[in-house]
């Protein structure tokens, strides 16, 4: 457990780096030349060898009869590397302080836990075999990760050769026709107010009426009956489309078409889609690298969203030879030979949940956390 805090300690340090401090701006009178100084780019290398002392803890040793400066730990440049590389191999110069800084600490809070007795405790036993479990845990899937990582030049054309059709790259034109026009019901006109010289009594009698009258009213929401024939007159739209984009016309001027059939406002978006591959597309679209340069495909209808017509305008095949996919194949399978070999660790659990409860659904509120406490005499009751 201490390990593990340790770790994570060393790998948020990572976040923040060291920034170099400001340039102080040289004062009133002095020379240019000194302002512009060379900064050497890192400090002078310093030759420690591994027997030399690294870090010293004055006041602390095992030898409680020595006093003053006699006391002291001394740890060497060797000592100090063996954790280091056990816990993070080629570990930065600032983490490598901050882990001096903190092993310091721990080191001395340990004897002094120590010394009260605290590893005698019943469950300091227990957190040293969780704290084990972890650490062999880690080191598992550590081992798993460097095996995961040994992908050969073959097995990278394996994968290429079964799955060349992921590798095809095109550009296209895409015109997206939503799915619905916008329904706009009218605002009922409020009614005149009564005119000056009616009678008393009439008026009196209409107040209520007149007044409620003179609110304006908001729009009526959309009936069924409307919201499917907007969808009906889309469809039409974006059939209409296609047949005009296999004439020819420009994809961009039909997009622009299709948004104002359909009542949006605004300018509508840029038709144009650069180095898409069949990975990038939802899998209803994936159809579409299968088109020639020129072609036009159906519409294909989103029930979530719209219409979607595409223009392929032309397309490649990446290759082997470029470096970037050898990469991303050799990426693609080490992971999925790592979630291989994980998978074996996981699930096939049986948790009794007379005891541990249901199984919380994301979505399910918190559970209240006890009962409420009475209001004390004189307070009102928050709710």
């Amino acid at each position: 457990m201490r390990f593990q805090c340790l770790v994570c300690l060393l790998l948020a340090g990572l976040l923040f780096g060291q920034a170099a401090p400001p340039a102080t701006p040289p004062a009133a009178g002095a020379k240019a030349e000194q302002a512009a100084a060379p900064v050497p780019d890192k400090a002078p290398e310093v030759k420690v060898g591994p027997d030399d002392t690294v870090i010293t803890l004055k006041g602390f040793c095992a030898d409680s009869t020595q006093q003053g400066d006699a006391c002291k730990t001394a740890i060497t440049r060797a000592q100090f590397e063996k954790l280091a590389e056990a816990l993070q191999p080629s570990m930065s110069p600032a983490i490598r302080r901050q882990l001096a800084t903190a092993y310091s600490r721990a080191l001395r809070m340990s004897v002094a836990a120590e010394k009260r007795g605290l590893d005698k405790q019943p469950k300091f036993d227990e957190m040293l075999q969780f704290a084990r479990m972890q650490i062999l845990s880690q080191e598992l899937s550590r081992a798993l990760q460097e095996d995961s990582n040994k992908v050969s030049d073959s097995d990278i054309e394996e994968y290429y050769k079964k799955n060349g059709a992921n590798y095809e790259q095109a550009t296209f034109a895409r015109i997206f026709v939503p799915r619905s026009k916008q329904i706009v019901n009218p605002v009922a006109t409020p009614k005149p107010a009564a005119k000056a010289g009616e009678k008393a009594g009439a008026a009196a009698g209409a107040k209520s009426g007149t007044a409620a009258s003179a609110k304006p009213s908001t729009p009526q929401p959309p009936t069924e009956a409307q919201k499917k024939a907007a969808e009906e007159a889309m469809t039409k739209t974006a059939d209409a489309l296609r047949a005009r984009a296999v004439k020819g016309e420009d994809p961009d001027k039909l997009q622009k078409d299709a948004y104002v059939a359909a009542g949006l406002p605004g300018n509508a978006p840029t038709t144009k889609m650069e180095k898409v591959r069949r990975t990038n597309l939802p899998a209803t679209h994936q159809s579409v690298m299968d088109l020639k340069p020129g072609d036009v495909s159906e519409v294909i209808n989103d029930q979530n969203s719209g219409h979607y017509i595409y223009k392929l305008v032309s397309k490649e095949t990446l290759t082997l030879s470029d470096d970037k996919v050898k990469t991303e194949i050799r990426n693609l399978i080490s992971s999925q030979r790592y979630r291989d070999s994980m998978q074996g660790f996981q699930g096939n659990v049986d948790l009794n949940e007379a005891y541990f409860g249901p199984t919380r659904n994301p979505a399910m509120p918190m559970p209240p956390r006890g009962p409420k406490p009475p209001a004390q005499q004189g307070e009102e009751d928050p709710d």
